[in-house]
């Protein structure tokens, strides 16, 4: 049965696609498209430019298929739904009956911040399930870490395979429990080191002064703001509705700027807790604004509560250029 013949039980058709070459990528692709396109559906590829060049040669040349930037688009996971829901609101006010995607996340993405994307792709499962979307997220096996491949069997509902294949996904698992289950937060390099600042039970306005205080970047003035206004609503939130004691620390350097920020509460009870806008009789309004601003935010439960870390800056900024010369030399 092929993706074309029926719709999922749900609005969206969310499958994985595992590719090992050109060929193999261009052999799923080309036909979901295609059949987008005969079908007078809004159809779009997400490609990072490589690969989407390959695609707009194997289309036909008056094909119309739309192209999005990955580096616009993804740039943080909440702001890729955010974005993703306002453009398929649009098309759907605009009459349209049906909406293709083919797209990836980009690879500096997966190296440096997975599990944030991680829990894009289960959110994606309710985030986008009120629109007539088939969308297709394309993994190179080649090149994608082994966990990073078990965490996308577990939250595409199916699998395409060549010349339109479609089958459900066994190992699928149901949003709300993939984004309960224990997610790692592999710490950065810098947190290897002694934190500059360290406060117990702090008030917003004393994390807001302490992150000011050791701020020792280069980053745009705009960018630490964000960062300030999304540490104080996370410690407002610990406040409010965590568990005592509540531990945050700082560390910096001229490329990035990272908190912390524990309590041994459970954290919030919103399973898709800033990545979607929040309920504000539930709350997690400080998580969703964290979602937006910063560059990235990471969450975690384990026996002795919960963790947020909030990023300015690039972390890994050293990783990325050493797997930037990796590439380019083609070890």
């Amino acid at each position: 049965m092929t993706a074309d013949s029926r719709l999922a039980p749900r609005g969206y058709d969310h499958a994985a696609v595992h590719y090992r070459s050109d060929a193999e990528l261009l052999a799923v692709a080309v036909p979901f498209l295609e059949a987008g396109l005969t079908a007078g559906e809004p159809t779009f590829v997400s490609l990072e430019p490589d690969r989407a060049e390959l695609v707009r040669r194997a289309l036909a040349p008056a094909a119309d298929a739309r192209y999005l930037a990955t580096d616009d688009l993804y740039a943080r996971p909440a702001v890729a739904i955010k974005s993703y829901r306002e453009m398929m609101a649009g098309l759907v006010a605009d009459g349209a009956a049906g909406i293709r995607i083919f797209g990836e996340i980009p690879r500096a993405a997966i190296d440096t911040s997975w599990d944030g994307w991680a829990r894009y792709e289960a959110t994606v499962n309710h985030a986008y399930d009120e629109f007539p979307l088939r969308s297709m997220c394309a993994y190179d096996t080649r090149t994608t870490p082994r966990h990073v491949l078990e965490d996308v069997a577990r939250t595409h509902p199916f699998v395409a395979t060549p010349g339109g294949g479609h089958r459900s996904n066994a190992g699928y698992v149901d949003p709300p429990a993939f984004l309960a289950g224990p997610r790692p937060m592999t710490p950065y390099p810098i947190q290897h080191t002694a934190p500059l600042v360290e406060l117990t039970d702090p008030q917003p306005s004393a994390a807001r002064r302490a992150v000011l205080e050791v701020n020792r970047t280069g980053l745009p003035a705009a960018e630490i703001d964000d960062l300030v206004l999304a540490v104080s609503e996370i410690v407002d939130n610990s406040v409010r509705h965590g568990r005592p004691p509540i531990a945050m620390r700082v560390w910096a350097d001229t490329d990035h700027l990272v908190v912390t920020v524990h309590d041994t509460g459970e954290g919030p009870s919103d399973p898709f807790a800033g990545l979607l806008p929040a309920d504000r009789h539930i709350g997690g309004r400080g998580l969703w604004i964290a979602h937006q601003i910063c560059s990235e935010v990471a969450l975690h439960r384990d026996e002795t509560g919960f963790t947020a870390r909030l990023t300015a800056g690039n972390p890994w900024l050293h990783r990325t250029a050493d797997r930037a010369a990796e590439l380019s030399s083609g070890s």
